[in-house]
């Protein structure tokens, strides 16, 4: 292999083409010798387009490295300390590679590389979690500020206000219903910044992060939420001037939901229905449902809890408290408690 001072840039281009069959330039490349217990010399391209067939990247087999001699594919059926250090170096490389480009003045080249590779960047977070600390710093994601751009965790955690203890994050299908979500009120009146997880991957591979720079992250559509800033008075005297209307509702709802409780999230809705703390999300109920293809019987143990959680701010609640003390028995009442739930369900994507 020649020296990469001797080899020009439309050299390293033309070698690409010709070497992978690809007609379009790579993102980037790198051309480097090791030493040390082993010695070689490589180069890493990043190729302009991802795969087509994503199978080719999650297959096992397909992730070995290939042994070829002048051109002709050999075996990728060999393993060993050699191959282990080899790769070891070469995905080390290859995220200084990505990195480099995530730091670059021009924007439009790591944007061009996340559409292309950003899912596997993500699905990296579930399967290789020895290299999360690498992995993290590349992640991109809408947010209730950045609902344009693609925004790192890095600027995410700069731009915290500094009593922040959490990173919060809301996982839904789309921009446009996560922006709607009531579960985001009381965070965008009191100017916290939510990451919308809007891939179907997103979900799991933050789940399987749990912290960033010391920052745990935090599904705001799940129970006992805390914002840092509670008026544990208030909420007390609030807790119990609802206490007996949160028991009415429940008895109303029966096991349509685990509990009811005054909630800490809403500031405009009348009530949002909140998933428990182990089980799924709406939005992972929602995708396991889809993959079971309408058989859901076997779902049922790892649905989660749903809490129905009540804005003792809102004119209809305050109306339900008063009901509830006066005329329990009222049909009224009781249809207004239907239809609270019926919306709930549908605005907080459970339906």
């Amino acid at each position: 292999m020649r020296n990469s001072k001797e080899i020009q840039k439309d050299e390293y281009y033309e070698f690409y083409k010709k070497t992978f069959n690809e007609f379009l330039d790579p993102v980037a490349y790198t051309h480097f010798t090791t030493e040390g217990e082993v010695e070689f010399r490589s180069v890493l391209y990043i190729p302009g387009m991802g795969p087509l067939n994503n199978d080719d990247v999650v297959n096992p087999k397909t992730k070995n490295i290939r042994l070829y001699v002048k051109r002709v594919f050999i075996s990728d059926d060999f393993d060993g300390e050699l191959v282990r250090i080899m790769r070891k170096r070469l995905v080390r490389k290859t995220f200084d590679m990505i990195q480099e480009i995530s730091e670059s003045e021009n924007k439009e080249d790591y944007k061009k590389f996340w559409e292309n590779f950003g899912r596997f960047i993500k699905l990296g977070c579930i399967e290789d979690s020895g290299n999360h600390k690498r992995i993290t710093p590349l992640l991109r994601f809408y947010t209730s500020k950045s609902e344009e751009d693609l925004k790192s965790l890095d600027d995410y955690v700069e731009n915290m206000d500094e009593n922040q203890k959490a990173i919060y994050y809301l996982a839904t299908d789309s921009l446009k219903s996560a922006k709607t979500a009531p579960f985001l009120e009381k965070l965008l009146q009191k100017d916290i910044e939510v990451l919308y997880l809007i891939d179907p991957i997103d979900e799991v591979a933050i789940q399987n992060l749990q912290t960033y720079k010391e920052k745990k992250f935090v599904d705001i559509s799940k129970e006992d939420l805390e914002l840092g800033d509670e008026d544990e008075v208030k909420e007390r005297e609030t807790k119990q001037e609802y206490n007996l209307l949160c028991d009415w509702i429940k008895q109303q709802l029966g096991d349509k939901v685990a509990k009811v409780q005054v909630s800490k999230r809403l500031s405009s809705s009348p009530c949002v229905l909140v998933s428990g703390k182990f089980g799924w999300s709406a939005n992972m109920e929602r995708l396991m449902k889809a993959q079971a293809l309408g058989d859901t019987s076997s779902l049922e143990f790892m649905r989660g809890r749903r809490i129905l959680e009540i804005n003792p701010d809102h004119p209809i609640v305050r109306d339900l408290n008063a009901a509830c003390k006066n005329a329990p028995d009222s049909t009224d009442a009781k249809r207004a408690v239907e239809l609270l739930y019926d919306t709930a369900l549908i605005s907080s994507r459970f339906d």
